[in-house]
């Protein structure tokens, strides 16, 4: 079983519970689906880093308060913002099963999760050698809404990034992104070498979520 079909199947809420072969089949065949649908687009930006007064961060034009991303970007002095999407296509994919077939619906969006972290993933692993020739290191990927660190900060991200224009990617009212199986994130740039892992869960507090990955 390969890693994206494994985290599609915890996105299922599978836990360490065994998963049947109907199940499996379904995920690989939505998978298939995804492929074909996907349109998979990134934006990114490099700005200044400043940790003012506890658990106070400016990051550009972004003013945050947050104890988590705090603690993050602790001595970076400079950070990447990002913004990426499957694009539209997987929206009206995912439609489509609301509408016809609630089983595979669930499956497919629990795949488009996986699809889409396994894309940052790899999007963060290539950027993390280009860095790594200058002698500068990533931190773990840190989105809004990870702990405490407020999901409304996606808008100004949005902004600074142009990602209307550039990728297609919005923001409804109440902070949700179109299309849907889209991200922002934070990537802090420090001159010291640290453990970086690359997945959300290690990064988040919430200790009893039943899709959190075991670390």
């Amino acid at each position: 079983m390969n890693t994206r079909t494994k985290e599609a199947i915890r996105y299922l809420g599978y836990g360490n519970h065994a998963v049947d072969d109907q199940t499996l089949a379904l995920v690989e065949d939505s998978f298939r689906e995804l492929d074909r649908a996907a349109d998979k687009r990134i934006i990114y930006r490099i700005f200044g880093v400043t940790l003012e007064e506890t658990n106070s961060i400016v990051i550009g034009k972004l003013n945050i308060v947050s104890r988590n991303l705090y603690r993050n970007l602790r001595d970076c002095g400079e950070a990447v913002l990002l913004g990426a999407t499957l694009g539209v296509g997987v929206d009206l994919l995912m439609k489509r099963y609301s509408l016809t077939d609630m089983s595979k619906a669930v499956v497919i969006q629990a795949a488009a999760a996986a699809m889409l972290e396994e894309y940052l993933d790899e999007c963060q692993q290539q950027l993390s050698r280009e860095f790594e020739k200058e002698g500068k290191y990533l931190r773990p990927r840190f989105s809004p809404g990870y702990g405490d660190f407020d999901i409304g900060h996606q808008g100004m991200i949005l902004r600074m990034l142009n990602a209307d224009k550039s990728i297609g990617l919005t923001m409804t009212d109440s902070c949700m992104l179109t299309p849907t199986k889209s991200v922002t994130a934070v990537i802090g740039i420090s001159d010291k070498k640290e453990r970086c892992p690359v997945k959300g869960c290690e990064s988040c507090d919430k200790r009893d979520c039943i899709y959190r990955r075991d670390t």
